[in-house]
């Protein structure tokens, strides 16, 4: 399936977004999701299933200040 994520264009085999998190190596990772603009917690993952041209957006937490 055709995402876009973090502003780039991939074709991905996944159909939830923990799926896909897998597949991007970021499975073990502690990041930020959002899917379409909307947040998605850790827990809920599995749960959000994903179509073709969604925009997931992953963000790594930054530390300092």
């Amino acid at each position: 399936m055709k995402l876009i994520v973090n502003g780039s264009p991939l074709e991905v085999e996944a159909s939830d977004l923990a799926g896909a998190l897998a597949v991007l190596d970021y499975a073990d990772a502690v990041v930020a999701t959002a899917v379409n603009g909307a947040f998605v917690p850790a827990g809920a993952r599995p749960l959000q299933t994903l179509h073709d041209g969604d925009r997931i957006e992953i963000v790594a937490p930054r530390q300092g200040g």
